[in-house]
């Protein structure tokens, strides 16, 4: 049975790094290739008759790995400097307002079809506000720079605005002038802890010689997420510092200490980090998406019941968004599609505690919406490949 499953395993890998390169030119993105592996091999598992240890506890670590993984691989893109502050600054609002208009939307409408809890309609439907930076960054490898920065920087700070609301929403059963205070607190936290870890693990990767560095760094830093996470801290937000603050050490070459980190001979080992986040990134996102795949049953995905209120979550999606660019001004044609639902919608429903979980919310709804808004994005993209922008 051991080789057997070391050969699944690495033609399974192949197969996904080939699908990932051809991407590029078919448009197609890789997500759905590595949904139809998995689903297939669950076919085919069934077909054979084969014995397998159920592998559904597996999805929620990679998942969790995948995320920690895309958002510093994200940071370690990202140049922060007085030339990029407009781009920065759209993107944060690109991320930040259709968020908290579509929570705001769907909660309401939720509780007026169901007369749930409003706190409990919010849990529910924050999974499906987020953007996934899983899917859309390696989607737009083909679009121009000031577009893929824009969509790195938007998907990156929705999945870290959407995580942090969704554990604000968990903690708080009632919302008031102490807790947000109290959030408060720990976002300082949080950023005091983000800025000396990021100070030290630069400083360890600077100082260690021993031939083995990197992946203990990669280790510490899924440490010090787990940890903070732990004590229900915006965990998130130190993966995106540390990833800036490596990519952006010479912008900070007027304080003493970061000129002591030697910043060009750091640069070396940066890349090297940069390169191994970007393997990892890869092999930890194939799994868990070919997890996801091996995971869906098909009478999920043509449930009619679901299948009306994920289409309107959708059109609500569109909505708001077509709203955000043309607030902002930008072109409509790709950047209205590219808003694909994804692992930290999948992640975040995991997460829904069992006593506001709404029976609405499902399953279904959950799958359905994540593909809808992936061939969306994909027809969007297909059509950008013959060059049209639209106002």
């Amino acid at each position: 049975m051991t080789l057997p499953l070391i050969i699944t395993i690495c033609a399974l890998i192949l197969i996904a790094y080939v699908f990932d390169i051809t991407s590029r030119h078919t448009k197609v993105p890789t997500v759905i290739f590595l949904l139809v592996i998995g689903w297939v091999l669950k076919q085919l598992i069934a077909v054979f008759d084969l014995q397998v240890v159920n592998l559904m506890p597996l999805l929620p670590i990679f998942g969790t790995l995948g995320l920690i993984l895309i958002v510093l691989e994200g940071g370690l893109e990202l140049e922060v400097n007085k030339q990029k502050k407009p781009l920065i600054k759209k993107a944060v609002l690109s991320a930040l307002f259709p968020l908290i208009a579509l929570a705001t939307i769907l909660s309401v409408s939720l509780h007026f079809f169901t007369g749930a809890k409003l706190i409990d309609c919010l849990i529910n439907v924050v999974p499906f506000c987020v953007i996934s930076s899983a899917i859309a960054i390696p989607s737009v490898q083909n679009l121009g720079r000031e577009k893929k920065e824009q969509v790195i920087y938007e998907s990156s700070m929705s999945d870290i605005i959407g995580v942090v609301l969704f554990d604000f929403l968990i903690n708080n059963e009632v919302i008031n002038l102490g807790s947000f205070v109290h959030f408060g607190i720990e976002l300082a936290i949080m950023l005091v802890v983000s800025l000396i870890a990021s100070i030290g693990l630069a400083f360890l990767i600077k100082k260690i010689e021993h031939h083995v560095k990197l992946v203990p760094i990669m280790m510490m830093i899924v440490l010090i997420y787990a940890v903070a996470k732990a004590y229900h801290l915006p965990a998130l937000l130190f993966i995106l510092i540390f990833g800036l603050f490596l990519n952006n050490l010479d912008e900070f070459k007027q304080f003493s200490f970061i000129r002591y980190l030697k910043p060009k001979i750091l640069d070396v080992e940066i890349h090297r980090f940069t390169r191994l986040v970007g393997e990892a990134a890869f092999l930890i996102r194939t799994i868990f998406f070919i997890l996801f795949g091996y995971s869906i049953d098909i009478n999920d995905l043509f449930d009619l019941q679901a299948l009306p209120y994920s289409i309107g979550i959708f059109v609500c999606v569109l909505l708001v968004r077509l709203v955000q660019l043309k607030i902002t001004k930008e072109k409509l044609l790709p950047m209205l599609f590219i808003a694909p639902r994804g692992l930290i919608t999948i992640m975040l429903f995991l997460s829904i505690p069992i006593g506001a979980k709404l029976t609405l919310v499902n399953e279904p709804m959950v799958l359905q919406l994540i593909i809808l808004s992936i061939l969306v994005m994909m027809t969007g993209l297909v059509v950008n490949k013959e060059g049209k922008e639209i106002n």
